[in-house]
């Protein structure tokens, strides 16, 4: 057993420093790790209770109230009563609070992805398999598991056909729609190509296993106004957080191109999709009934987000 409980700690000593968290402050923020990890919590969960929380991190229960109390104080987290139990708050990262760990969340991919880049790809698939092994064999919580691994990267040829065809039978699959939406679809991707203005304008391919499995575009509309379109997540990858991923890259690609506000179309009943337009910050600004793609009553929804 000793010779194997000196090979985990050498593991543990060469891992914290290829990871940068044997400094203070985490990745040259105000926080620390344990606040950033409530922080990462906090974005990729809806609405988790304080006891949640430190239950699945493992952190006193005053611990955490004091990292709680401090984000309230600078007006990053909200809370609201649970309707299951009126003792209990919700717990929600505001607006102020989204855009604070957004440049964290970016830094924190950017280094991951230098770290891997120094692997071959051909072995990156292992090192992830070997941190899914060890996972599992140290019996790590269901929710604290490594997720099957996904990137995103910009659009290719070919890109458009998957786009166009995903959203059709989708749509048509999941809400009826018919091949109007998806001659809509068509026309978007095809202006996409045609102005394409990549100082301003952007695509975003999800792949999961070698395999297209979602996609969002960011278009210009105006000089200081940009569109999100055709956000897609395929359903064999739904919670794995990719279509979150792909409203925060578009945010932080308008913010960098220097637009004001972004603004999106959608429709009332596409509830998944309206979740995570309202959890990274837009509201709802306008609604019109209309007839379309083969359905009656349709209730479209204007989205803005001030940047």
């Amino acid at each position: 057993m000793a010779p194997h409980v000196d090979a985990v700690r050498a593991f543990n000593r060469f891992y914290t420093r290829h990871i940068g968290v044997l400094g203070e402050r985490h990745l040259e923020s105000p926080f620390s790790l344990t606040e950033m990890r409530v922080f990462y919590e906090l974005a990729h969960r809806d609405a988790p209770s304080a006891a949640e929380l430190g239950r699945d991190l493992g952190l006193d229960a005053g611990y955490l109230s004091r990292i709680l109390r401090r984000f309230e104080s600078r007006g990053f987290v909200g809370r609201r009563p649970s309707p299951a139990d009126a003792r209990q708050s919700l717990l929600h990262l505001t607006r102020k609070g989204r855009a604070a760990f957004a440049p964290l969340e970016a830094r924190a991919r950017d280094e991951v992805e230098a770290l891997l880049g120094r692997v071959p790809g051909a072995d990156r698939h292992k090192v992830v398999d070997a941190m899914s092994t060890i996972e599992r064999l140290l019996g790590a919580p269901r929710q604290d598991a490594v997720r099957a691994p996904y990137m995103l990267r910009t659009h290719q040829p070919g890109d458009m056909g998957w786009v166009i065809h995903r959203h059709g039978a989708l749509y048509a699959k999941e809400w009826g729609y018919n091949e109007e939406f998806e001659a809509l679809v068509a026309r978007i991707c095809a202006d996409f190509l045609d102005r394409f203005d990549p100082s301003g304008e952007r695509c975003w391919i999800a792949e999961r296993d070698e395999a297209i499995v979602g996609s969002v575009f960011l278009v210009r509309k105006s000089k200081t106004v940009a569109k999100l379109r055709l956000l897609l997540v395929e359903p064999s990858a739904r919670g794995l957080g990719i279509g979150r991923r792909l409203i925060d890259e578009c945010i932080r690609f308008a913010r960098q191109a220097g637009y004001r506000k972004m603004t999106l179309w959608t429709q009332s009943d596409l509830d998944a999709a309206r979740r995570l337009y309202q959890q990274a910050g837009f509201r709802c600004v306008h609604r019109k009934r209309h007839d379309s793609f083969g359905r009656k009553n349709l209730v479209a929804e204007t989205w803005d987000l001030t940047l």
